[in-house]
């Protein structure tokens, strides 16, 4: 058995991309992967892979949601250890274990270079701090991310790519749903 976590990005999200979770389950489970289970309404998949990798796995679903739900959103693969690394490796741990709503990780397809964080951190006119972290990037938003001029859209622009993003909260939940 091979688990592994598998993020959606933008789905059911200020209403694009609206997507049911029973609907995604059902359509993982027909693409063949095993023991599928959602958390929440954001596109979040625990799955047994079988003997695919985690980047086979991300272009399995992508080209299932695609054909399927017409979604050409990106999906983000990871295994346990790789979130066991995320959760070990934060910098926020204390504000985290603190208020762990505003701490959140940055799921990419690539490690951004040095000097784009620069840049992203150069953009950053709230109280928000970015840190990077290979193919993800820890971001604590003190003040909630609701009203954060530090978007979506601006972490892409500085970044180069666009990535989705979920709290600690989460982060910690498809954990314990990994390993369970």
């Amino acid at each position: 058995m091979s688990v592994q976590i598998a993020l959606l990005r933008a789905v059911n999200v200020g209403g694009t991309a609206i997507l049911p979770m029973a609907d995604l389950r059902a359509a993982v489970e027909k693409a063949g992967f095993g023991q599928v289970r959602t958390l929440l309404q954001s596109g979040n998949l625990v799955f047994d892979a079988g003997s695919l990798t985690p980047a086979a796995s991300e272009k399995k679903l992508q080209a299932m949601c695609a054909k399927t739900f017409g979604l050409t959103n990106e999906i983000h693969v990871r295994t346990p250890k790789d979130f066991e690394a995320i959760i070990a490796a934060n910098p926020f741990a204390k504000e985290a274990e603190a208020d762990p709503g505003h701490v959140h990780v940055l799921f990419l397809r690539e490690a951004p270079p040095a000097a784009a964080y620069a840049a992203l951190a150069a953009a950053i006119k709230g109280p928000e701090i970015v840190r990077a972290g290979g193919r993800h990037a820890y971001m604590l938003y003190p003040d909630g991310m609701g009203r954060s001029k530090l978007t979506p859209a601006v972490i892409a622009r500085h970044l180069g790519m666009p990535g989705t993003a979920r709290n600690w909260n989460t982060v910690q939940k498809l954990v314990v749903m990994a390993e369970g």
